[in-house]
C-alpha cells in the first residue's frame, strides 16, 4: 500500500500554503543530573499542554506530540544492548515501511551507509508500541519502528557528523527508488547525543504508545516536549515535533523559500568537516 505524505492539490487545497502553530514546552536539572523524573516531568508539560495541540475527525488521532531526552545510555545497558561508553556510539529511532521486504530494504540501505561512513552497526532493537491508544487514522499509516545502534572511533562532533552523512544518503537512496512505501521511512534522530520518541499522537498518547517512556532507567537531565496544532496542514508521522536538534512554536510561513535558498545555494557548498563529494548529502533540505 502507498503511503502519501500530503495530498495533491486539489480545491482551495494547495500543500504549498501549509503552515502550523503549536506547543512547546523544556524542563531541565539546573545541575545536569540525569533521572527518571525529569522525563516524567516533561510528560506532564506535554499533558498540560492538551489544549494547544489538535485531533483529527475520529476524534482520537493527534496532530503530533514528542519528546527529546539526552541518550538514555543506562536504559539501553537493561535492554541488553551492548554499548561502548557515553559517546563513542549514536543510536536512533526510524520509522520503517509496514511491508516486511521494504523495512528489509530500508534496513539494508541504511546499514550499507553506515559502514561506508566508517561506522559499525552494534543492533537493532523492536521497539515496544501499544498501537492501541492511537487513533484510525493514525494507525493507517502507521509505521514500523525500531532503533538502530552503531559504533565508531572518533571524537564525538566527528561521531555526529559521521552519522548525518550516514543517515542523508540513506534518506537520498530511498526517497529515489521505487519502493511504494518510501514516504515511511524517516529518521526522528540519529545522534550520539539525543534520542527523541514522536509521532501522530495527542499529548496523553505519546507516554502510553512508547512502553520506553515510563520505564525507571529511563533517564535525562532535558525534556524538550512538543504539541502539534497542523492548522490547514496534513498531520503525518514525520512532521510531528521535536525535530532532531529544535522544537518551534509559532507559524513558519517562509519554509518554501529556505528550501528553494538552500537549493540555490548547494552548488557553492564547500566544507572541510565533511571529506569527499559533498553532492551526496543533497538536497540539504529534503
Amino acid at each position: 500500500m502507498e503511503h502519501k505524505k500530503l495530498p495533491s492539490p486539489v480545491g482551495l487545497y494547495d500543500p504549498a500554503n501549509e503552515h502550523d502553530a503549536c506547543g512547546i514546552g523544556f524542563v531541565a536539572h539546573i545541575k545536569g543530573v540525569k533521572s527518571h523524573d525529569i522525563v516524567q516531568r516533561g510528560l506532564t508539560v506535554l499533558l498540560n499542554m492538551d489544549h494547544r495541540g489538535a485531533t483529527s475527525a475520529d476524534n482520537k488521532t493527534g496532530d503530533g506530540a514528542g519528546i527529546m531526552v539526552q541518550m538514555p545510555h543506562d536504559f539501553f545497558l537493561s535492554q541488553g544492548i551492548n554499548l561502548p561508553e557515553q559517546g563513542r556510539y549514536g543510536a536512533g529511532l526510524v520509522f520503517l515501511p509496514v511491508e516486511e521486504e521494504e523495512a528489509d530494504y530500508c534496513v539494508e540501505v541504511l546499514n550499507r551507509y553506515i559502514e561506508a561512513e566508517g561506522l559499525t552497526l552494534i543492533a537493532w532493537r523492536k521497539v515496544p508500541v501499544d498501537g492501541s491508544v492511537i487513533g484510525e487514522i493514525a494507525r493507517s499509516t502507521e509505521p514500523l519502528i525500531r532503533q538502530v545502534f552503531v559504533k565508531g572511533n572518533y571524537e564525538q562532533d566527528l561521531l555526529e557528523r559521521k552519522l548525518y552523512l550516514a543517515r542523508k544518503q540513506a534518506e537520498r537512496t530511498i526517497s529515489d527508488s521505487s519502493l511504494a512505501g518510501k514516504n515511511s521511512f524517516y529518521l526522528p534522530s540519529f545522534s550520539s547525543k539525543v534520542m527523541i520518541y514522536k509521532g501522530m499522537f495527542t499529548p496523553s498518547q505519546l507516554r502510553d504508545y512508547f512502553k520506553d517512556l515510563t520505564n525507571p532507567e529511563m533517564k535525562s537531565a532535558i525534556a524538550l516536549v512538543h504539541s502539534r496544532f497542523s492548522t490547514n496542514t496534513f498531520p503525518t508521522w514525520d512532521l510531528a515535533q521535536p525535530f532532531r536538534m529544535i522544537a518551534h512554536n509559532g507559524e513558519i510561513n517562509t519554509v518554501k523559500g529556505n528550501r528553494n535558498w538552500m537549493r540555490a545555494r548547494e552548488a557553492l557548498l564547500a566544507s572541510n568537516e565533511i571529506p569527499g563529494d559533498i553532492s551526496r548529502l543533497f538536497p540539504i533540505i529534503r
